[in-house]
């Protein structure tokens, strides 16, 4: 590998970085950022999922030199144009715009938009032609331009201009009083003396204390309580001094600057061991001349310089967190002298009360307040990152008032504050935090006494084998023991008989330590395996019998056994295989949930997701025709996925229906599964979505129940009345009845789609309509992802904060457990997802355990009863070639159950850990594509011998476009032909007795429980997230498996090995899917037609929604009946309001 010179910038140059808008894949651009800031640039780092009117504006605030995004999920077409449009209409077209977007972006597009104004779009090919940092040089070198002298709009003075608050003059002044402070002189501070009377309030910290998300939320409280004030910030970090670059990552944290009354200003130190860059006088004088209301003027933290703030504000706030250290180290913080009021955040840290104390005390002692009482010290103590936090409450009201005080501000609040002290809203209670080291105490418990009772087994069986040997007769086997009577009755020889006695009592001593519950397993040893040589094999499913034939047939006429049982006689090694391993169906079903699999019902799964509702039934319809199981399975567009709706915006509008189906109402989910029986037993649907998967399932269950009310209709006769009614409430609502658009496809009967437009309730008497409900959601089978936590540490669709996300989730739960939801699942606890993340298998199954851990025990803290929920959780796992995926679901089949049995008291049913397997998206290549086939066919294989309960095949064109009904077809034939044709496959635990199969087990189960004890160091879970440990696992073992990629150690067939005449370039699809613009079109007019005929209703349902979650009541009765109305992006908007918006993480 040659190693590429760092190019040397020579101007100060200034990028922002970010994600567009709906997209989470933000694993490259950090990557970028951090070679960008590595080269010397200042870096305003946005993160995932930014629309382009936020990195527009926050590009000319900041008076960026340029522009740098990925674009994974597609709509990268309009997203680019839409930039060079608005960046030019807002008079600031010398900013330049870079992009990437792996194969997603073809060439033909690339060249498209590098005509239309963007600087450059980087390919794959480029990657491996000019390397990460050639590319970064590139970018820098084309960026590389002194900061634009101030260019006035037409006719307008500086004074005008700042008055008018022009975002372009503020952002150029500042960069000219950084970069060329003798023409600032000239140009500025003749005007100086006109900002004076403008309130600056300052707010340093230490490092890591939350002072972004402190200032987050206190603009939040501002904005709300002044609707029509301005506020501006400058926000200061430091630069570095080896590269002279910078991160200045504050905006990250930040969601209530997208707004046009905030100004916000990152600055660079650039001069090393200062909290401010000695320009920061200027900027904040010009943000006083422009009039805003307030300033916040928020420093680096670096330590030592902290009290530089006070010379530049009027009020000063000190963030600090619980965790400073000892008492004596509160004598050393200088800004406990000067601050007006300190923030001790992070309040749900152990010992906050007590820091509270100490650091009242000191205030007291530093300012000689000796008269008055502790209690009044400005000390308050906050949860910036928790949602409506009564500390930060508290501390807004009194910062207003020191404002007043100090300043001739005038701030008249009326905010309202309940005086009350920050009290963290637990999610795991702090005495469970070590749950995960629980369970692995507990599992290596099970597994201990497994090998001490295999070894008392091992000694009955060599005594059993002395008496048969001495005795010279097989020694029968009873309940309590041997039958020693009719030994010794046998017995003719005196001496034999003293001998056998002896031996008799010494096998009744040794068998006082053996579970009589291992003594039956070995007393039923024999039967067991004579079971599975019956022609048929009987057992109950919830009461109901079921007769499974125990062979199959060989063309050859042999009799393959579906099971096979080892040929163990020595009752240590037949007790070991059935404490670890045991057959499918039997604890700790390590081979498998089920005695045997379902007859009729392969484990595939049908996915589709593509373009509007309708062409995407027409999909599910075509993959599932002439199979007798329909098991469908959902991909969501980007603009469903993150709860919004379809809309004209061309950042919105380009991501409509593609890279996933779009579903904005009811109405689509009906037109999606139409034609579908979704309570039949035969059909089960999978909703691949996480934020918003509330409301999706709120969508669906009523999309089944209005099914159901259609079949009640049809069966009565019903139908010429029902239209009627439909007719006459279209009329009143004054707009069209949605329809289904084009032809029904081929086995769809049109099921579903009889009451578009309306509900079942509006058109059948309420005690039909309810007794139809209760029965449908009772039936339906399928799950719904709506994993969170993984969303946090991976794949980065939240969108609500993550208590109420949880709390949504536990409300779903809560709402299945009430109504008898049985057949569906409530969460499919992801690994997939930190698997594409970057994760090895290992991190890959042990944080989704853990996760899987986390809601077990947040469930049980609300009360809810552990048989009645943990059927309703289901896994998902993916998988790679590596060795430990041939063992994934044994492990997980095994920790799970043993901790649910033996460490929360679970029943067999909870006990079961049901996962479906999706092959790796990772493995796909963009390179010699048909090799994509070979291992995707050897990942199957994987899955299936290891029993997973059902199996997505990914087609082999994914790496470069939208799967094609060819490709798709030949995925889904993988696994049809390896389950149909197979012969080893027809047997359903083929891997157990393998001696590498047992050592894997072994070794991945270990280190499984060493990586839970890492995540109890780190507080469980949660605590761990809080210090972004999984996602930094995550990046740094991602990392690792691409250089090793990139230099060849790690052998890629087609990729860096055994390349083609050609040298394997890049391979361009030959059929681009994407929605079309009519679809996109009728999705639009979908929601405004839903808006306006709907308008009254959906505001009474969302204000009903609002009034229980604030009163912390159960919402999803609620979220039910509002989904009947409203669209996602409704809902999406009015939870925000009562429960946070997340906040991203660096």
């Amino acid at each position: 590998m040659i190693k590429i010179t760092t190019y040397k910038p020579i101007n100060k140059v200034r990028i922002v970085t970010a994600a567009s808008l709906f997209d989470g894949h933000d694993a490259a651009i950090n990557i970028m950022r951090r070679i960008i800031q590595a080269t010397g640039v200042e870096v305003i780092h946005l993160g995932h999922d930014r629309s382009v009117e936020e990195v527009v504006n926050c590009a000319i605030q900041e008076d960026a030199n340029a522009i740098a995004m990925t674009s994974y999920q597609g709509g990268h077409n309009e997203y680019f144009k839409y930039m060079c449009d608005l960046l030019k209409e807002k008079g600031a077209s010398h900013i330049k715009i870079f992009g990437g977007g792996g194969g997603v972006i073809l060439p033909t597009e690339i060249k498209e938009l590098m005509d239309y104004g963007v600087t450059r779009i980087y390919s794959p090919d480029d990657g491996r032609e000019m390397g990460l940092q050639g590319m970064i040089n590139d970018m820098i070198e084309k960026s590389d331009f002194p900061s634009p002298s101030l260019i006035l709009p037409k006719g307008k003075e500086i004074i005008d201009s700042l008055k008018n608050k022009d975002v372009n003059t503020i952002a150029r002044l500042i960069s000219i009083a950084e970069n060329r402070n003798e023409e600032f002189q000239k140009l500025f501070y003749p005007l100086i003396e006109l900002g004076k009377n403008i309130p600056v309030l300052g707010i340093t910290g230490t490092g890591g204390s939350g002072k972004s998300s402190t200032v987050d939320e206190l603009v939040r409280r501002f904005l709300t309580d002044f609707p029509k004030k301005t506020i501006a910030i400058v926000s200061v970090d430091p630069s570095k001094r080896k590269t002279g670059g910078a991160l200045l990552g504050d905006r990250i944290r930040m969601n209530s600057i997208k707004n046009e009354r905030v100004y916000m200003r990152s600055l660079a130190t650039r001069q090393s061991n200062l909290a401010l860059s000695k320009h920061v006088s200027d900027a904040v004088s010009v943000l006083k001349v422009a009039g805003f209301d307030l300033v916040i003027l928020e420093t680096s933290g670096i330590g030592q310089s902290d009290t530089e703030i006070l010379d530049h504000s009027d009020v000063s706030l000190y963030v600090m967190t619980p965790e400073y250290g000892a008492a004596t180290q509160l004598e050393k913080i200088d800004m406990i002298d000067f601050a007006d009021v300190i923030a001790l955040n992070k309040f749900d840290k152990r010992g906050s009360l007590d820091a509270l104390r100490d650091v009242k005390k000191q205030y007291q002692r530093n300012h000689n307040l000796w008269d008055s009482a502790i209690e009044t010290m400005p000390v308050y103590g906050t949860i910036a990152s928790q949602f409506n936090d009564p500390g930060t409450n508290e501390l807004y009201k009194v910062l207003i008032e020191k404002l007043n005080k100090k300043t001739q501000a005038n701030f008249k609040s009326t905010f309202k504050s309940t005086g009350k002290t920050s009290e963290k809203q637990f999610i795991i209670p702090p005495n469970r935090t070590r749950y995960l080291s629980e369970i692995t105490e507990n599992n290596r418990a099970y597994s201990k006494t497994s090998l001490e009772q295999k070894e008392i087994a091992q000694k009955l069986f060599g005594i059993y084998k002395t008496i048969e040997s001495v005795c010279s007769i097989k020694p029968e086997l009873i309940k309590i023991g041997l039958n020693e009577d009719e030994i010794l009755k046998q017995v003719q020889n005196d001496d034999t008989k003293i001998l056998a006695s002896l031996l008799l009592k010494e096998f009744s001593r040794v068998k006082m330590d053996l579970n009589p519950y291992n003594w039956n397993i070995i007393l039923n040893w024999e039967t067991k395996k004579q079971s599975y040589k019956n022609e048929v094999y009987s057992y109950k499913v919830r009461d109901k019998e079921i007769n499974i034939k125990t062979h199959s047939e060989s063309l050859s006429h042999i009799q393959i056994p579906k099971i096979s049982l080892p040929k163990y006689e020595a009752w240590g090694d037949i007790l070991l295989w059935s404490l670890e391993e045991n057959v499918p169906g039997e604890f700790p079903y390590t081979s498998g949930l089920f005695p045997f699999k379902r007859t009729g019902e392969d484990p595939t799964r049908m996915f589709a997701g593509e373009g509007g509702p309708e062409r995407t039934n027409r999909r599910f319809h075509y993959v599932s025709l002439g199979l007798p199981a329909k098991r469908l399975s959902t991909a969501f567009d980007s603009v469903t996925l993150y709860g919004n709706d379809p809309h004209i915006r061309p950042d919105i509008y380009g991501k409509i229906g593609n890279a996933g189906v779009s579903i904005c109402c009811l109405d689509d989910a009906k037109k999606l599964y139409s034609g579908f029986d979704l309570t039949n037993e035969m059909t089960s649907v999978s909703m691949t979505i996480n934020g918003p998967a509330p409301m999706m399932l709120a969508f669906f269950m009523n999309a089944s129940i209005d099914q159901e009310c259609e079949k009640y209709i049809l069966k009565n006769g019903l139908k010429a009345e029902i239209e009627a009614k439909i007719s006459s409430i279209y009329r009143e609502k004054g707009v069209e009845q949605p329809k289904y658009q084009g032809e029904l496809p081929e086995g769809n009967s049109g099921l579903g789609l009889l009451l578009l437009g309306v509900t079942g309730d509006e058109v059948l008497p309420n005690e039909v309509y309810q007794k139809i409900k209760t029965e449908t959601i009772s039936k339906v089978r399928g799950t719904v992802q709506a994993d969170i936590l993984k969303e946090d540490q991976a794949q980065n669709t939240c969108i609500f904060s993550t208590e109420f996300a949880l709390r949504l989730m536990g409300d779903v739960q809560e709402y299945f457990i009430e109504k008898n939801v049985r057949n569906f699942y409530s969460v499919s606890i992801s690994g997939y997802h930190i698997a594409e993340a970057g994760a090895n298998p290992i991190s890959q199954l042990a944080f989704t355990l853990a996760n899987g851990f986390t809601y077990v025990e947040y469930y049980l803290s609300r009360g809810m009863d552990i048989n009645k929920f943990g059927p309703n959780l289901s896994f998902f796992f993916s998988n790679g070639v590596d060795p430990e995926y041939a063992v994934i679901g044994r492990v997980a089949r095994k920790i799970w159950a043993k901790a649910m049995k033996n460490k929360y008291g679970a029943n067999a049913r909870a006990q079961m850990l049901k996962y479906h397997i999706q092959t790796s998206g990772r493995s796909l290549h963009a390179q010699e594509i048909d090799f994509n086939d070979i291992r995707t066919t050897l990942q199957a294989l994987y899955a299936i011998y290891d029993n997973c309960n059902s199996l997505h095949t990914n087609a082999y064109d994914e790496a470069i476009t939208t799967p094609t009904e060819e490709s798709v077809r030949r995925a889904m034939a993988i696994q049809l032909i390896i389950n149909k044709e197979l012969g080893l496959a027809k047997n359903e635990n083929p891997i157990q007795g393998s001696f590498i199969i047992e050592e894997l087990t072994d070794l991945v189960e270990e280190a499984i429980y060493k990586e839970f004890d890492r995540i109890t160091e780190r507080g469980g879970v949660l605590g761990a997230m809080e210090t972004m440990y999984q996602r930094s696992k995550i990046q740094e073992e991602s990392l690792y498996y691409e250089t090793l990629k990139h230099n060849g150690k790690f052998p890629i067939i087609g990729v860096n090995t055994f390349l083609s005449s050609k040298g394997s370039p890049t391979v361009l699809p030959q059929e681009v899917i994407r929605a079309t613009e009519e679809e996109k079109q009728y999705q639009i007019k979908v929601v405004e037609n839903l808006n306006l005929g709907n308008a009254s209703k959906a505001e009474e349902h969302i204000k009903s929604l609002k009034e229980k979650s604030i009163n912390n009541e159960n919402i999803f009765e609620q979220l039910m009946e509002a989904c009947k109305v409203c669209s996602i992006g409704q809902i999406t908007e009015a939870l925000f309001e009562v429960g946070g918006q997340y906040r991203r993480n660096m």
